[in-house]
């Protein structure tokens, strides 16, 4: 005689934990793989967007410090800009990109834990079309009465 093996159930508490040690591995104790390439691509581009921005950044913070302190230094060739406040406007510019690769990369981390917990909820939830009702009457035994019992299935 064969014991039927029980449904695997996550534990929520368990996958947000991994999800939020290692971006993805709540989402691979789910069993839910095919997320996972669409993680890391999201972590892979919010490197490079964080890097990219904070390089300009740099770049456009640098050549502003080196023309407010000498204003007759020669402009690089193929540079965009001509003035204080072009290089001002440009790095303030590039700053603001930095914040917000920060701010959309700590959503997607945070979103990509709430996603783990969620679906570890409702990995074994019963999505069939029988809604059926029982209705059932029970004697209670500790005082006088008869109450009805609702089971949704």
């Amino acid at each position: 005689m064969q014991k039927k093996k029980a449904a695997f159930q996550p534990k929520p508490k368990k996958a947000g934990m991994y999800s939020a040690i290692l971006p993805g591995l709540g989402q691979a104790y789910n069993r839910q793989y095919w997320k996972l390439p669409i993680i890391y691509a999201g972590a892979a581009a919010a490197g490079y967007f964080f890097s990219y921005n904070l390089d300009k950044y740099h770049h456009y913070r640098k050549e502003y410090l080196d023309r407010l302190a000498d204003p007759n230094a020669p402009i690089a060739p193929g540079e965009p800009y001509t003035g204080y406040q072009e290089l001002k406007t440009l790095q303030d510019q590039y700053r603001k990109f930095l914040d917000m690769t920060a701010l959309f990369s700590a959503l997607g981390y945070t979103l990509q834990v709430i996603d783990a917990v969620a679906a570890a909820h409702l990995k074994n939830f019963d999505i069939s079309r029988d809604i059926s009702m029982n209705f059932t009457p029970v004697a209670t035994p500790y005082y006088v009465g008869v109450g009805v019992v609702v089971t949704f299935k």
